[in-house]
């Protein structure tokens, strides 16, 4: 099959194309240096070029609750208008299938947890990623809405937070995994006495390894076709003060933590109910928490760091 995956050089997309050129599938790869999908022009020389029978929408910009703090204007902008080009494209070119990927900060700041697919409206998001949140949501409601009228095959996808290797290492935009164990493997090298991090650790946060996160897709690609919104995850939940002691223990730091507590928390907690992808499409996430992170810091000690677009 002919399948166009957008934001395929990144984190998430490196996984997805290898898993789909393993199973011999026609793969056309698209970056952002290639084609910026806000701009309609270059959305639909994409589809021009990779004439596709399927697409993953993976594509988004995206960072921590910093760069959400600095971009909430581009983020909204720029994540709405990437989607809204690439479904209404697909419904031109009466695409097979389009997968859409959201995102966990579509969730209300104060859902009932786990969040439930049920409870996408209740609310309004945390406030530091509510515009990224937001714009994602909003593929969700054009998706529903091509297929109530035009017939499209658009599902949508919420993962929760990903992590492992190929991630974002990259201080100022990575998110809490990798932004920590930088930091401790950073402090140990420097031998500092202690790590500075940000709110005061109370939060709670469900972490997803990413090649459970591509297969997840890859399944519903092949089993599920309705307009129902369905979460992906782990469905396990940890305190980000006992992840940073988790952090810590890994990389071998021995000196103290200090939380800033002059910094925002984010969302109060996130754990997803995933029962819905193991119902609809027999998904459920194989890899331990302790071996996903013991893989991603070997991963992030050889690259050094290296940054991924």
């Amino acid at each position: 099959m002919k399948i166009l995956v957008t934001g395929g050089g990144g984190f998430l997309g490196s996984h997805l194309v290898e898993r789909l050129e393993a199973d011999g599938h026609d793969v056309f790869v698209a970056r952002r240096a290639g084609y910026d999908l806000t701009k309609w022009d270059d959305a639909a020389r994409m589809f021009a070029d990779a004439k596709p029978e399927q697409v993953f929408h993976l594509a988004g910009e995206v960072g921590g609750i910093g760069a959400n703090r600095v971009n909430p204007g581009r983020f909204w902008y720029a994540n709405l208008m990437m989607g809204a080009h690439v479904l209404e494209l697909s419904r031109e070119h009466g695409l097979g299938k389009l997968v859409i990927a959201g995102t966990v900060c579509a969730y209300p700041k104060f859902a009932p947890v786990p969040f439930r697919e049920d409870d996408l409206w209740n609310g309004y998001p945390e406030e530091t990623n509510a515009p990224y949140g937001l714009a994602k949501k909003m593929l969700l409601v054009q998706a529903q809405a091509y297929r109530q009228q035009y017939g499209t095959n658009a599902i949508v996808l919420f993962p929760v937070n990903l992590y492992g290797p190929r991630d974002n290492f990259d201080p100022h935009t990575s998110h809490v995994i990798p932004a920590m164990l930088r930091k401790f493997h950073e402090a140990k090298d420097r031998n500092e006495p202690e790590v500075v991090l940000w709110g005061d650790g109370s939060p709670t946060r469900e972490f997803f390894y990413v090649e459970d996160c591509a297969e997840g897709i890859l399944l519903a690609a092949e089993l599920y076709d309705s307009s129902d919104p369905v979460n992906l995850g782990s469905g396990e939940e940890i305190a980000i003060r006992a992840l940073a002691e988790k952090i810590a223990r890994l990389v071998k730091y021995e000196g103290g933590i200090r939380w800033d507590t002059s910094k925002p928390n984010g969302q109060p907690r996130r754990k997803l109910d995933v029962s819905r992808a193991k119902e609809r499409f027999g998904f459920r996430a194989a890899t331990n928490f302790d071996e996903g992170l013991r893989r991603t810091y070997e991963w992030m000690r050889g690259a050094r760091f290296a940054g991924r677009d």
